[in-house]
């Protein structure tokens, strides 16, 4: 398994950051690689995802795993023929009542992760360190 895994501090409750980073309708609005998302944040529900990777629109409906809220989410995105899995997870952590660590990131599955990570894995990582900028400016302005 492969995985990429990113944090950053942001300066407000996790409450605000949980807000924000679960308003689907508002992700156009703010967010530079996941560019829109549709459907319930709900465990067992699925989303219709679309992304930008490297210029190019990349759409995928995965299964929501797991939801608490203001704590954490996470979803797994499947490839067919299991040839590559993202199994995605946001994660908030309290550091004082307002700051909040974002841990973002994705573990990879699938006998094709090798290949495709070498060809979107630097890419992925920069994408994920972008929209937690993006997200921390949202929230703290």
């Amino acid at each position: 398994m492969k995985s990429i895994q990113t944090e950053i501090i942001i300066n407000a409750s996790k409450e605000k950051v949980w807000q924000a980073l679960t308003d689907f309708e508002n992700y156009p609005n703010w967010n530079t690689f996941i560019v829109s998302i549709e459907g319930e944040l709900k465990e067992g529900a699925r989303l219709k995802n679309k992304l930008m990777l490297n210029g190019k629109e990349n759409n995928f409906t995965p299964k929501i795993l797991k939801v608490v809220p203001n704590e954490h989410f996470e979803w797994l995105g499947k490839a067919p023929l299991g040839t590559f899995n993202g199994q995605h997870y946001f994660k908030l952590e309290s550091i004082s009542p307002n700051q909040t660590k974002l841990i973002h990131g994705e573990k990879f599955s699938g006998w094709l992760r090798g290949i495709i990570m070498k060809k979107i894995g630097t890419a992925t990582r920069d994408s994920f360190i972008q929209m937690n900028k993006n997200l921390k400016k949202l929230v703290e302005s």
